[in-house]
């Protein structure tokens, strides 16, 4: 089997070789394309401190997508076909280590190892074929196995692990949350359609032309895409949703000369000057006793030139 040989996947192509025998889905991966630079101009309206490298790592691989599954659909090989499911795989691996990460703060050797688990099974979902109402991994004497549901089983995986995500960042309350179910909904019905394609092949048709419904596969998934996106720009800061595994918490550095205890407590506030002379205590005296001097020492002044203590005598 060569690289160049074509591929007959889908209902608009049928078992045409031309450029243009694909022209809805060509034309429909515009989405792909429109997602990935609505989604760079909201980077880039974000200041420079919120920005990072994963932001701009997801809108290229969203690019990628939109450009393989265009040369796909152009040119029908086993090459193009390989362009076209590459960038869609990578950045279901990317994005599912940036949502441990980032959202739910998973530390970053747990996040290796859920992906890698998670690749794993998806390579096994992968190899499951259909033939005679049985389903499973068919071995050298099944000679009509073919893909289950036109291909779309091995989307579940992504499928599941939008709504796994989107859960649990909802019971955090995570400002991400919203995007990502939202995301999950839209997916489910953007692979729905893309399992109907032959199916409703006979039925779908646009100027005289059977077109299916792969199309709207295109444009829904693009929509998913962007609300990746968008949540995306959601990690970090505040609103930030609780650890899954939480790491001790850095203590304070102690004031240098006082004892752990008596650093950690706030320093009362001292009474301002002005508040503690308005109110001054008047001591109690006899009639005809003087005051004492440091009485007298203690009273506010009341000019700025001070009064001769005037004497007294006893009667």
């Amino acid at each position: 089997m060569s690289l160049t040989d074509h591929v007959f996947l889908y209902c608009e192509r049928g078992t045409n070789e031309l450029l243009l025998a694909e022209p809805v889905n060509a034309a429909s991966n515009a989405g792909f394309l429109l997602a990935a630079l609505i989604g760079l101009m909201l980077v880039l309206r974000r200041p420079r401190e919120q920005r990072s490298s994963d932001h701009f790592l997801l809108i290229a691989l969203v690019l990628l997508i939109g450009l393989g599954s265009l040369a796909f659909h152009l040119l029908a090989s086993r090459a193009t076909e390989l362009a076209d499911v590459v960038p869609i795989g990578v950045f279901m691996l990317v994005y599912l280590g940036f949502a441990l990460n980032r959202f739910l703060r998973v530390p970053p050797g747990w996040t290796v190892l859920i992906v890698i688990g998670f690749a794993a099974i998806a390579s096994i979902i992968l190899q499951l074929k259909c033939w005679d109402g049985v389903v499973g991994v068919p071995g050298a004497e099944v000679a009509d196995a073919k893909e289950c549901v036109n291909g779309s089983v091995g989307y579940l995986p992504a499928l599941v692990a939008l709504i796994v995500v989107g859960r649990l960042l909802r019971e955090r309350g995570h400002r991400a949350a919203p995007y990502i179910l939202w995301a999950a909904a839209i997916f489910a019905v953007s692979v729905t359609f893309r399992s109907l394609d032959l199916s409703l092949c006979d039925h779908v048709i646009y100027d005289g032309r059977k077109i299916g419904t792969h199309f709207v596969w295109h444009l829904l998934n693009a929509l998913t895409l962007f609300l990746l996106l968008r949540a995306s720009l959601e990690a970090g800061g505040d609103g930030e949703g609780k650890a899954l595994l939480r790491l001790p918490k850095a203590r304070a550095p102690k004031e240098e000369g006082l004892p752990e205890e008596q650093a950690s407590e706030p320093e009362e506030e001292a009474p301002k000057p002005e508040e503690a002379a308005s109110k001054p205590e008047e001591p109690d005296l006899e009639p005809g006793d003087a005051p004492k001097p440091e009485e007298q020492a203690s009273k506010p002044e009341e000019s700025q030139r001070p009064e001769e203590p005037k004497a007294t005598f006893p009667s």
